[in-house]
This record gives structure tokens, C-alpha cells and sequence, in this order.
């Protein structure tokens, strides 16, 4: 029984170190299983680092846009009262110089109405400054021929 025990004891320790072989494999995989997961994990959360260190940079990049969209619609919001005050503003100037070239057409044809009336006053003043000047020179005429003819009269009576 002593031979039997001794081939006992060896197929035990046999299958004992079968056993540990393979346990020794197995916990070995699962040991490069760890680590390949462990690294896997570790390459995981930096890429969870990198993106939300990138998704912070992009809400406040979005909350500027946002800023920048607001104030950017109130500008063009602005720019657009402006550019109908100025439509208003110059539709009310057109009419305003439409009114101005009417007054000044109305101005220019008075003028030369005017003008017209002026010369034909002149023309008139002159006709009467030449009929004054003929009066004058006929009143000159008579009063020489009445002095000549008093004259002549004087001298009649003076003559005995």
C-alpha cells in the first residue's frame, strides 16, 4: 500500500502541479487582461479628460457666440432704424428740394418778369427822358424867341 500511497502522492503532486501550472496561466491572461484593460480605462478617461476640457472650451466659445449673436442682432437692429430714419429723413428731403426747385423756377420766372418790366420801364424812362429833353429844348427855344422877341419889341419901343 506504501507503492500505491508513493503513486498517490505522485499522481497528487502531478495534478497538483498541473493545477498550478494552470492557474498560474490563467491568473498570468488575466493579469495581461487587467493591464491591457487597466490601460484601456486609463487611455478612456484622458480621452474623457481631452473632451470635456474640450466641451468646457466650446460652451464658453458658444457663450461668447451667443454674446456676440445678441449684440450683433441689437447692432443690426439698430442699424436698421437708422437706415429707415434716414429713408424717412430723405424722402422728406426730396420732397423738400422738389418744393425748392418749384420755388426757384416760380423765383427765376418773376425775376425775369421783372427784368422784362425793368427794361420796358427803362425803355419808357428813356422815351420820357427824350420827350422831357425835346420839351426842354422847344421851352428853351420858346424862351429864346420870346427874349429875342422882347428884344426886338424893347428896341421898337425904344425908338422914336
Amino acid at each position: 500500500m506504501n507503492g500505491q500511497l508513493r503513486y498517490l502522492n505522485l499522481f497528487g503532486v502531478l495534478a497538483l502541479a498541473t493545477l498550478c501550472v494552470a492557474q498560474w496561466q490563467r491568473d498570468r491572461r488575466l493579469n495581461l487582461e487587467i493591464g491591457r484593460l487597466d490601460q484601456a480605462r486609463l487611455q478612456q478617461a484622458a480621452k474623457i479628460d481631452e473632451q470635456s476640457n474640450t466641451l468646457k472650451g466650446l460652451n464658453e466659445d458658444l457663450g461668447q457666440l451667443k454674446t456676440s449673436l445678441a449684440n450683433e442682432q441689437s447692432l443690426r437692429s439698430q442699424a436698421e432704424q437708422k437706415v429707415l430714419s434716414s429713408e424717412s429723413t430723405n424722402e422728406q428731403l426730396i420732397l423738400e428740394r422738389d418744393q425748392l426747385k418749384a420755388a426757384i423756377t416760380n423765383w427765376a420766372n418773376a425775376v425775369a418778369l421783372r427784368d422784362e418790366r425793368m427794361k420796358e420801364a427803362n425803355a419808357r424812362i428813356e422815351q420820357l427822358a427824350a420827350d422831357l429833353n425835346a420839351s426842354i429844348r422847344k421851352y428853351n427855344e420858346l424862351v429864346t424867341n420870346h427874349n429875342a422877341a422882347a428884344k426886338a419889341s424893347g428896341a421898337t419901343r425904344a425908338q422914336p
